[in-house]
């Protein structure tokens, strides 16, 4: 049976790092699916921007960044689970595996969409958290449009995670291990 993990947390909170970890450990049996690949691959298409440069962690992607939420936004307005649907297409055409791990989920209507297409049992919500401080070492500024808007702030006040942790590099295996046990997922 498919298990999706939905990966959520703030910008530079580790999202990328530990679905990458959870990756690793869970082998050829998971794959990381983003929401924001199709929102990039129809921005760049649109705008004729170099995809790669926007697909990565540089500072390419945040000249484009407030201009592509109010965008993916307005798709959203028209039909909220469109970037989770096409992200999830692609990924199960590519390679079908027993767990997908969403490393970029930022709505409670991505949620609710996960868990109408797949049903509640099938999908587990991880929330990572991590310090200012910590966010600030690993190149986070607050921008005001960006990081005080929904895309960044929608599931603050979400109280439904299956599993809530800390990412602060103290106790990253910890941390790994802990959301494998709590989920199952080992």
């Amino acid at each position: 049976m498919m298990k999706i993990v939905l990966i959520s947390g703030k910008r530079k909170c580790g999202k990328d790092y530990i679905s990458e970890r959870l990756q690793k450990k869970l082998a050829d049996r998971a794959q990381i699916v983003r929401i924001s690949e199709p929102i990039k691959s129809e921005w760049a298409r649109k705008l004729q921007l170099d995809l790669a440069a926007l697909l990565s962690d540089g500072p390419y992607k945040e000249q484009y960044r407030r201009d592509m939420i109010v965008w993916s936004d307005e798709v959203r307005a028209r039909d909220y689970g469109y970037f989770c649907r096409v992200a999830m297409e692609e990924a199960l055409a590519r390679r079908p595996t027993p767990y997908i791990l969403v490393s970029d989920v930022r709505r409670k209507n991505d949620i609710k969409w996960f868990r109408e297409t797949y049903g509640s049992d099938k999908v587990l919500t991880v929330r990572l958290t991590s310090r200012p401080e910590t966010r600030s070492a690993r190149g986070w500024v607050f921008t005001a449009g960006i990081d005080d808007v929904p895309s960044e702030c929608d599931l603050d006040d979400f109280d439904g995670f299956d599993v809530v942790v800390a990412n602060d590099n103290e106790h990253e295996q910890v941390s790994i291990d802990q959301i494998l046990e709590t989920m199952k997922l080992q």
